[in-house]
């Protein structure tokens, strides 16, 4: 039985390291700089590697996209369990400074090109983050759901128009009180 490797790397959990090293290209290059040869090389394994946990590109994007918004749905969650005064502006200031603070992650969860009703994980995953919304409104149905949708809407805008520098930000304005402010007037 051999003990050498055709790489000098060898991990217990490739998928989760490909998955991490992922996320650091995705952050630093977009999208455009993910490829799976490029992946394999930042993490040290044979271009082949990646292909036993990502059977292609659209894959990886998917699973990077499934560990967004399951990081996602940890940091809503959090803040629900604190309980504060108005969970609906707690919630959606934690989804604006999510989407500032992970820019690119943000944009491939909710890329048009990840066709959710195609990849049940990525469905499962974008459902989890909004039923934390949901049950903070309170309801699945009728007035609940439309409330929870109505500020997932806001939220979003607001999260993409400061993605986007459409919303100008005065010198030595505080980003955080800004996306308070604005949450709690809606």
């Amino acid at each position: 039985m051999s003990t050498s490797s055709n790489s000098p790397y060898h991990h217990g959990n490739l998928r989760q390291a490909l998955l991490e090293a992922g996320l650091i290209i995705l952050e630093k290059q977009g999208e455009a700089g993910l490829g799976l040869r490029d992946l394999a090389r930042a993490v040290g394994v044979s271009p082949a590697a990646p292909y036993r946990h990502f059977d292609s590109r659209a894959a990886l994007l998917e699973a990077l996209a499934v560990t967004g918004f399951q990081r996602f749905s940890a940091r809503m969650e959090a803040v629900a369990a604190t309980r504060p005064d108005n969970p609906m502006a707690a919630m959606g200031k934690t989804y604006v400074v999510f989407a500032l603070q992970n820019a690119n992650l943000f944009r491939l969860m909710f890329s048009p090109q990840l066709k959710k009703d195609a990849r049940p994980g990525l469905a499962m995953a974008s459902s989890a983050a909004f039923d934390t919304l949901r049950h903070v409104v309170g309801g699945d149905v009728g007035a609940g759901r439309i409330k929870a949708l109505a500020a997932w809407a806001k939220v979003h805008g607001l999260a993409v128009l400061l993605l986007d520098g459409q919303i100008a930000l005065r010198a030595g304005e505080d980003t955080e009180a800004l996306i308070g402010e604005i949450i709690s007037s809606l």
